[in-house]
């Protein structure tokens, strides 16, 4: 029983993170279930089957709150489906080690851009025209889906980075556009799944405990991501990208952990410390729009 809780604790902790910064959900839940004792197959189907659950409950969330671009969802669900099922059925034994690095150095530096574009803006207001197209959303579907299967991980970094980038979407819609198509994606994943292995390897007592973690989680995280303001937001999620893929570029590098430590510890302080910078700000973006409203207003 104790275990259960620590297990549903960790599927809270994993989609109070995705919910809010539309990444992150697999490899937050994946380490920290193998912190608590559980075998790596079993994680990693654990993981994609709790995923319908959370996904569902947290894009009905975003959408109360306003955060989904419906069209981006419409057209990033079926190739994100397509993607996934194949990934799961046919490639999910094929070793995506080699190609990991690469594809982490690329996110990293769509990370840093991200960042860099919203700070950039200094006190003004960031402004997003137009929405993402099919020729954007197509591949971005297909990719993202294929590494979520193969990789454990990938629609969210991949999709959320990229929309994020592209400066079309507002963030808050763009991480509720990404938690909503999730949902599809993770039922093409696990059909895959099942086709290609059956129900061996499943516990579904992990399942449930993760599932439960992450119902409770998702209104909370989707209403964050409807208050936060975009500059913020966008910070937050930059960081995310960053620290996560420069993990992996360093475990592929061969560092040993007080290296990648040090690299990380020194990353996150940063990432703070801008965080912090962006919040005052917004501060004082508020308060001259507030002088200028009170200026404006006729006086009776």
């Amino acid at each position: 029983m104790r275990q259960l809780i620590v297990l549903g604790f960790v599927g809270l902790i994993a989609q109070l993170i995705d919910g809010s910064l539309g990444m992150a959900y697999g490899v937050t839940s994946t380490t920290l279930l193998l912190a608590a004792g559980v075998a790596p197959a079993a994680a990693s189907a654990a993981v994609h089957f709790s995923e319908i659950g959370t996904s569902l409950v947290s894009g009905i969330s975003h959408h109360k709150f306003g955060n989904v671009d419906w069209k981006t969802v419409s057209i990033l669900a079926v190739p994100g489906f397509i993607g996934a099922f194949v990934g799961a059925t046919f490639l999910s034994g094929l070793n995506g080690d080699s190609a990991t690095p690469w594809i982490s150095g690329i996110l990293l530096a769509l990370g840093v851009y991200v960042i860099w574009r919203f700070l950039a803006l200094g006190g003004r207001r960031p402004e997003f025209k137009g929405r993402p197209g099919v020729k954007l959303l197509l591949p971005v579907g297909l990719l993202g889906g294929a590494l979520d299967s193969i990789g454990g991980g990938g629609w969210g970094p991949v999709g959320t980075t990229t929309l994020l980038s592209s400066g079309r979407l507002e963030p808050r819609k763009v991480v509720g556009s990404i938690d909503t198509s999730e949902f599809v994606v993770a039922v093409g994943g696990s059909l895959g799944f099942l086709f290609a292995l059956g129900h061996s390897g499943i516990d579904w007592k992990i399942v449930a405990a993760l599932l439960v973690g992450g119902v409770i989680a998702a209104p909370f995280a989707a209403w964050l991501v409807r208050v936060l303001p975009a500059r913020i937001l966008a910070v937050a999620a930059g960081g995310i990208i960053i620290l996560t893929n420069v993990r992996t570029i360093t475990l592929a590098l061969g560092a040993s952990t007080a290296l990648l430590t040090t690299v990380l510890i020194a990353l996150a302080v940063v990432w703070v410390g801008l965080i912090v910078h962006v919040v005052r700000v917004e501060r004082k973006v508020r308060k001259t729009e507030a002088a200028e409203a009170a200026v404006a207003e006729p006086v009776a």
